[in-house]
């Protein structure tokens, strides 16, 4: 936990008899509010195809390790990590799978790879969803699927981006609960 600085008589690290201002040093500071960025933006990540949410989370626990009150164990450090890890694989298998198993082809991945990034572009956060969707299905009909296969197809790179998505934010809510717990 903090290593607090008291000003005045306290009884918890929360609340002062005399209501003084509890603070920690400058650097630990510092090390807390990127740390809370470097999660927010974790988050962020979990829906912008460009930006790694579960790894700059990880990162921002990790920072951490720089105060001089750390009391990170290990052996979550090495769980989180593993599954970061884990998350990041699973989220680029996630919708080729899906792809796939709805009967999709290499035309329908990368159209959904392509739709995503274009849907955030033009159309902002609705285009996480529709993005992927139209993308495959425009993939599919361009790689010669009839389009009821072509549908299917998208259906299924949606079902998987989802599913990567749902995979990121639990791994990223899990590192913030964490590091609030860590920090009081």
């Amino acid at each position: 936990s903090l290593r607090w600085i008291f000003v005045g008589q306290c009884f918890s690290k929360y609340l002062c008899k005399d209501k003084s201002i509890i603070f920690a040093s400058k650097m630990e500071w510092v090390y807390i509010i990127l740390g809370l960025i470097l999660i927010v933006v974790g988050f962020i990540g979990c829906f912008a195809p460009v930006i790694p949410g579960p790894p700059l989370a990880y990162l921002g626990i990790l920072l951490q390790l720089l105060r001089p009150d750390a009391d990170l164990s290990l052996f979550w450090l090495i769980t989180f990590g593993v599954l970061v890890l884990i998350v990041a694989v699973l989220d680029y298998w996630f919708p080729i799978y899906g792809t796939k198993v709805f009967g999709g082809t290499k035309g329908g991945s990368w159209g959904s790879t392509i739709g995503l990034i274009l849907g955030i572009v033009f159309l902002g956060p609705f285009g996480i969803i529709l993005g992927p969707f139209v993308g495959a299905y425009i993939g599919e009909l361009l790689n010669k699927q009839n389009s009821k296969t072509a549908f299917r197809s998208a259906v299924g790179s949606l079902l998987g981006f989802l599913a990567g998505t749902l995979a990121k934010l639990i791994v990223v809510l899990a590192l913030f609960v964490y590091f609030i717990y860590k920090l009081f």
